[in-house]
C-alpha cells in the first residue's frame, strides 16, 4: 500500500499544432475536372446535332480510316456544315437554306417584268381616280364632263378631250387653242406634273377633206399642229417637257366613231399615261428594263468610234 501512494502519477499532454501546407494541388485538378465536363458536353452537342449520315459517316472512318481518305465518300470532312440547313453565317438561329427554285424565278426577268406592270396598273388606276377627282370637283372642268373622257386601255390611262357640235375645241381649220379648251389643258397638265410614266400625245380631225389637202396643207398637218398646241398648253401648266414620248399627226386614220366619219367627236386630241410595256412596243425603245445593258448590235467594236 505504502508502494502504491509513492507511485508517481503521469499527466499527457497532447500538442495540438496547424496541418501542414498542402498548396493548391485540389485547384488545377478541379479545372481539369470542369474542362473535361465541357468537352464532354460539346462531343454530346455534336453528336446530337449532326445528322445521320454524317454519324454513320464519322463511324465508317474510325473503323476503317484510311478507306475513305484513300477511296472517298461521305465522311466528316466531306460536309460543309454540320448543322442541318447550315451555312457560312453561323449567327443565323434557323440557319441558311439554299435557295428553292421558286425564290430563284422570283428575280428572273420575266417576273420583274410582271412585278413592273403590276407597278404600272396600280400607279395608272390611281391616276385615273386623281383626275376623275379633279374634274369633279372644279366646277369650271365639271361643266365640259361630257368632252372628256377616261379611259383604261392596254396602253395606259387614255384622255381624250373630243369636239361637240356647239362648242369646237379649236378654231375651224386652225390650231388656236379656244379659252375653255385652255383651262382643261392646263388643269390635266398640272395633274401629270408628278407622274413618272411616259406620256403619248396624239391630234385626230374628222374626215372632212382639208381645203387643198392633196398638193399642201392637209388634216395630216392640222392634227400635228393641234397636237403640239396642247403640247405647249400642258407644258405650260407644268407637266415637264421630257416626260412626252411623242407627239403625233394622226388626221383621220383612227376615227372615235368609224360608221360616221364627219362626226364631231372624231375630232379630238388623245393624251395617254402609257405603261412601260406599251412605252417599249410603241416607241421601239429596248432594254427599258435593264437601261444600263446594251444589245450586242449597239456595243461597238471599236469605243473610238462612239463619241
Amino acid at each position: 500500500m505504502a508502494e502504491k501512494k509513492l507511485q508517481p502519477i503521469i499527466i499527457k499532454r497532447v500538442k495540438k499544432s496547424a496541418h501542414a501546407a498542402h498548396g493548391g494541388a485540389w485547384k488545377i485538378a478541379y479545372a481539369d475536372f470542369m474542362t473535361a465536363m465541357m468537352a464532354f458536353f460539346l462531343l454530346m452537342w455534336l453528336l446530337g446535332s449532326t445528322a445521320q449520315g454524317d454519324l454513320q459517316g464519322i463511324a465508317s472512318y474510325f473503323q476503317s480510316p484510311l478507306k475513305v481518305a484513300m477511296q472517298g465518300g461521305d465522311g466528316a470532312g466531306n460536309s460543309s456544315s454540320i448543322i442541318p440547313g447550315g451555312g457560312n453565317d453561323l449567327t443565323k438561329v434557323h440557319g441558311q437554306v439554299r435557295r428553292s427554285s421558286a425564290e430563284k424565278n422570283q428575280f428572273s426577268p420575266d417576273a420583274l417584268r410582271a412585278e413592273r406592270a403590276r407597278i404600272d396598273a396600280e400607279r395608272i388606276k390611281a391616276l385615273q381616280t386623281k383626275i376623275d377627282a379633279m374634274i369633279t370637283g372644279n366646277p369650271r372642268l365639271n361643266e365640259y364632263r361630257s368632252q372628256i373622257r377616261l379611259d383604261l386601255t392596254p396602253d395606259g390611262l387614255q384622255i381624250q378631250i373630243v369636239d361637240e357640235q356647239n362648242r369646237p375645241m379649236f378654231d375651224s381649220g386652225s390650231a388656236l387653242v379656244k379659252p375653255y379648251m385652255r383651262d382643261i389643258l392646263r388643269e390635266i397638265g398640272a395633274a401629270l406634273g408628278e407622274v413618272e410614266n411616259r406620256i403619248s400625245l396624239a391630234g385626230h380631225t374628222d374626215a372632212v377633206p382639208y381645203g387643198n389637202g392633196e398638193r399642201g396643207y392637209s388634216n395630216w398637218e392640222l392634227s400635228a399642229d393641234r397636237a403640239n398646241a396642247s403640247r405647249r398648253e400642258l407644258v405650260a401648266a407644268g407637266m415637264p417637257d421630257d416626260k412626252l414620248g411623242r407627239v403625233v399627226g394622226l388626221a383621220a386614220s383612227d376615227l372615235l366613231e368609224p360608221d360616221n366619219p364627219r362626226a364631231p367627236v372624231n375630232r379630238r386630241i388623245t393624251i395617254t399615261v402609257l405603261t412601260h410595256e406599251a412605252e417599249e412596243r410603241l416607241m421601239g425603245k429596248r432594254n427599258v428594263l435593264f437601261p444600263q445593258e446594251k444589245t450586242p448590235a449597239e456595243k461597238p467594236d471599236n469605243p473610238a468610234l462612239n463619241p
